[in-house]
């Protein structure tokens, strides 16, 4: 993909490289690049500005393997269900089929939000607890991201704190 040229501001340059710099899983890799790439194409106050605040910005690696990731987006992406060998806070391991509906950041954590079939309700998975994620080829009905943030959120496994852009003003 290329995108037209587009002129930043050295604040707008900075920003940019500063978020794309410590962004973490999922994405930790692609932002890296998409950083470097826009970083390269600037020219002039704006490089200078987004140049010297990257250099000083380190982001610690990414603990989601990649196998992982790779499986939550296929699931995402294709509307299909999803099997996890999931370790909770402490320590206890089970095999859960889900039914994705999105992902959520909190707390400097990752989610996949998704329907349990095992629990018969909406849940947040920690990426970083995910031991294993296996693709499957079964459909998964539609689910509503916002609904299901409310029931995990009310069930415990994920505190938001704002489901704000989530839900549009009605």
């Amino acid at each position: 993909m290329t995108l037209p040229s587009i002129r930043f501001t050295a604040d707008e340059a900075s920003a940019l490289v500063a978020a794309l710099a410590v962004a973490d899983a999922p994405y930790a890799d692609a932002a890296r690049t998409a950083a470097q790439k826009i970083a390269a194409s600037m020219t002039g106050p704006a490089a200078d500005a987004a140049q010297g605040l990257a250099a000083r910005i380190v982001a610690l690696p990414d603990r989601t393997a990649g196998s992982v990731r790779s499986a939550v987006e296929h699931a995402l992406t294709t509307g299909t269900v999803l099997l996890l060998s999931y370790v909770d806070e402490s320590g206890r391991r089970s095999d859960r089929a889900v039914e994705p509906a999105g992902l959520l950041t909190a707390g400097g954590s990752w989610y996949l939000i998704a329907w349990c079939r095992e629990r018969r309700a909406g849940r947040g998975f920690r990426l970083d607890r995910i031991a294993t994620a296996t693709p499957t080829d079964e459909k998964s009905p539609p689910h509503d991201l916002a609904d299901l943030l409310l029931g995990s959120a009310a069930a415990g496994a994920v505190r938001p704190t704002a489901l704000a852009p989530l839900t549009p003003p009605r």
